[in-house]
């Protein structure tokens, strides 16, 4: 079932994706440490950070090694299963794993990669500087850690000679992921809010996170300014379960990484007597990997967990319009 299921995915993404015209090389690409460029086509990749890996194999190459991923990878030995079915699918060999702290010179100099993909990256100054003396690096075109997926796609193609590829790739997820929202009409104009329990408290994710970017871009109207709360984080605003009642949204979506912790959570008694809660308007995401697919967004990954995703959260559309 699992290797029938990572054939499938991948030839969903890099296998349909029509082989185009290569980009001549050398490649220049701009980002927030400068220019880079890519003297040939590259094949042996290194990427860091999330999601450069699952372009690379959508577009038809394996990694020789990625960052590990603990949150998420614990049942597939440290990859995000969709990234692993995929690299199954190519035929291996499977990529080495990285440290996700800092990057790992002496171990990825070792590699002797030809080419370093970081576009969705906390990558610093000091660590691109030394990462340089090993191989071309592309860090994130902008601040750390907010590269959209979309352009992960597109710098991931434009590095590996592969445009076109990548905007044919970008284009036919989009449509996947259109097509799917498509079944259900009560998604359209209906407001949302994202949590994640935060430190005792609710964390309401703000209108640049990248989980609420991709629900407003299918129709569905984000309610996340919580008067009074603190906005500190940059990406989300925190409120006390006290204060529960402030969120007033039609549809609550909550993450969570195991069952306990949605049970707790909705046991908590402003919640339980919300009245998202109260009419069935609340969408839990359980499971560490669920959580990644939408939070972490690539082609892969989408393909993987939007479809359940959505339809949960269909359900609870539904429930907010009756």
């Amino acid at each position: 079932m699992l290797k029938s299921f990572a054939t499938a995915l991948v030839a969903a993404t890099a296998l349909s994706v029509p082989a185009l015209a290569q980009d001549a090389f050398p490649v220049t690409i701009t980002h927030s440490f400068g220019e880079t460029t890519i003297p040939a086509e590259p094949m042996r990749i290194v990427t860091l950070g999330w999601s450069a890996q699952d372009t690379v194999l959508a577009l038809g190459k394996v990694p020789v090694a990625v960052p590990t991923n603990s949150y998420g990878g614990d049942d597939s030995g440290g990859f995000l299963p969709w990234t692993l079915e995929a690299v199954e699918a190519l035929g291996g060999p499977t990529p080495e794993l990285l440290s996700e702290a800092e990057p790992p010179i002496e171990a990825i100099a070792a590699l002797q990669p030809d080419l370093i993909l970081a576009p969705y990256s906390g990558l610093t100054q000091e660590q691109y500087d030394v990462l340089s003396g090993i191989a071309p690096v592309v860090a994130s075109p902008g601040a750390p850690w907010s590269t959209s997926w979309q352009d992960v796609v597109l710098i991931s193609g434009q590095a590996l000679g592969k445009s076109a590829e990548a905007e044919a790739l970008l284009a036919e997820t989009e449509q996947f992921m259109a097509d799917e929202a498509a079944k259900y009409h009560d998604l359209q104009g209906t407001s949302f809010a994202t949590t994640i329990g935060y430190d005792g408290q609710v964390a309401v994710h703000s209108a640049n996170d990248a989980r609420v970017q991709m629900l407003a871009d299918i129709g569905m109207v984000p309610d996340v300014e919580i008067e009074g709360a603190d906005t500190s984080g940059g990406f989300y605003s925190v409120v006390s379960f006290e204060n529960f009642d402030m969120i007033d949204a039609d549809v609550i979506i909550s993450f969570f990484d195991t069952q306990e912790a949605a049970d707790a959570f909705y046991a908590q008694p402003t919640v339980e007597l919300s009245p998202q809660v109260e009419r069935g308007s609340v969408a839990a995401i359980v499971g560490e990997a669920k959580a990644m697919s939408i939070g972490a967004l690539s082609p892969l990954g989408l393909r993987w967990g939007f479809p359940d995703y959505i339809a949960d959260i269909a359900a609870a559309a539904a429930a907010a319009k009756n």
